[in-house]
């Protein structure tokens, strides 16, 4: 007789509950605030890395051949990206092709070694290699 009163009690019993229910809920807030920061940080990382590009290409239109266009445009590159919180010029890498009427400058960025990419298991994260281009016509205008 004592143990059917029992289970009513139990099924009747509601401390508990919230911790239950918490212990559902916090895995998909942890990966759900992890993946918004790691985004967020991606997102401003490419900003800043297409800033740095446009600034290199706007650099490179003092020179004038396509040795110093090419000089100017990593100079700037690597000087703009100790500007930008956040971005490491020692992982900035610069190329600069020549055409026929412009100059393209890419710069690629290494974000593999930052904190944001650290969390890449526990949420889905975007390619660690950031690239970049920014284009300058040379005369003519």
């Amino acid at each position: 007789m004592r143990r059917p009163q029992f289970f009513k009690s139990f099924a009747k019993d509601r401390t508990g509950t919230a911790l239950v229910e918490f212990a559902l809920v916090c895995p998909m807030l942890i990966v759900l605030v992890v993946g918004m920061l790691g985004w967020g940080s991606y997102f401003w990382m490419a900003h800043s890395v297409q800033q740095v590009a446009n600034d290199a290409a706007r650099a490179a239109v003092a020179g004038l051949t396509g040795a110093e266009r090419a000089s100017l445009a990593k100079a700037a590159a690597t000087e703009g990206a100790a500007d930008y919180a956040g971005l490491d010029s020692a992982l900035v890498k610069t190329t600069v092709t020549e055409r026929s009427d412009r100059t393209v400058v890419s710069v690629s960025y290494d974000a593999s070694q930052t904190v944001v990419f650290a969390f890449s298991k526990i949420a889905p994260m975007p390619s660690s290699m950031i690239t970049r281009q920014a284009s300058v016509r040379l005369g003519g205008y």
